[in-house]
């Protein structure tokens, strides 16, 4: 289901299609009542949108004679951007909508450039090449996540139906603080009904909400993004890991991010620190490790120690390799 802007623009567009379209029709094109179709009308409208009201038996609502949406006015620069947006937001995995609903949108906006700008933007898109791979889209339901943002942002409750990681499904209040972007998946995190902790919820796994009447206060200080690499990085999995690393803070974070590791300090005054992370393999640990380049002690589980010293083994054949090898 869309929201109320875009139920006005899809009114807009259907009107463009020329013709009379009485009410009921737009009521059922829309999927709303013909008392909300005259509000959207009256919308347009306050717009400067020349919608005419046709009387008689086979009345309803068309656009004046002539009438076409003006072209989309923007610099290069404005443009670039807009399309640029658009692409990376859906190699990211970010965009909200079907991939179908993405390329649609270029397609719009391409289509009311004007056509030399739109030559040269053609010409980008065509050629231009990333680095990064494509992440896979995980369609999140466009009016999930524009609710659960706006509850965020005016501080009204909301009511999820939610389908936890293991299957198990139910419904919740939540105080959403803030909606984060993370490594192509959005999140919610706030104040959780059912469990009376702050928690963090994938967007994608949101099978319903509903704003709730009334407000509440987020704690001072709260960072929404810090929160969900918290709770990433604390998510439950096969290997509990523990290694104590002769290093700084700042330094550790250059290889092992708050979304990989949790940080602890020992004992103040010392330089050694802590580093507790989550894995379902261990494989991916001893490499990280080795670019450190800091000593460090393994205390759990036994079975990185054995993959750090295999790591070892390697480098040092690797090191005595001689070119004929």
């Amino acid at each position: 289901m869309t929201r109320p802007i875009a139920r006005v623009l899809a009114l807009l567009e259907i009107l463009q299609r020329g013709g009379t379209r009485t009410v009921a029709e737009l009521a059922e094109r829309l999927d709303v009542d013909e008392r909300t179709v005259r509000r959207y009308v009256g919308h347009l409208l306050d717009l400067d949108v020349p919608v005419r009201s046709v009387r008689g038996r086979h009345g309803g609502y068309c656009l004046a004679p002539g009438y076409r949406m003006p072209p989309l006015m923007l610099t290069d620069e404005e443009a670039l951007a807009v399309l640029l947006g658009l692409v990376a937001g859906r190699r990211a995995g970010l965009l909200s909508t079907s991939a179908a609903a993405a390329e649609s949108a270029i397609a719009k906006v391409r289509r009311v450039l004007p056509e030399a700008l739109g030559r040269r933007l053609d010409a980008l898109l065509e050629v231009a090449d990333f680095t990064a791979p494509a992440r896979p889209a995980l369609t999140t339901e466009a009016e999930v996540l524009l609710t659960v943002a706006e509850a965020a942002r005016d501080r009204h409750p909301v009511e999820l139906g939610y389908t936890a990681g293991h299957g198990g499904a139910g419904t919740r209040v939540v105080h959403p603080y803030g909606v984060v972007a993370h490594s192509g998946r959005w999140y919610v995190t706030g104040f959780d009904s059912a469990s009376g902790e702050v928690r963090t919820f994938r967007v994608d796994r949101i099978t319903t909400v509903e704003m709730h009447v009334g407000t509440f206060d987020a704690p001072v200080g709260f960072d929404p993004a810090q929160r969900v690499l918290t709770a990433i990085a604390e998510t439950p999995h096969r290997h509990e890991v523990s290694v104590r690393i002769r290093s700084t803070p700042e330094q550790i974070r250059s290889v092992l991010p708050p979304s990989v590791a949790r940080l602890e300090e020992i004992d103040p005054g010392t330089s050694w620190v802590r580093a507790r992370m989550r894995a379902q393999r261990l494989e991916w640990i001893p490499p990280l490790l080795a670019a450190l380049d800091r000593p460090f002690v393994v205390e759990r589980p036994d079975a990185l120690r054995d993959l750090v010293r295999a790591l070892a083994g390697r480098l040092a054949g690797h090191a005595e390799a001689r070119p004929e090898d």
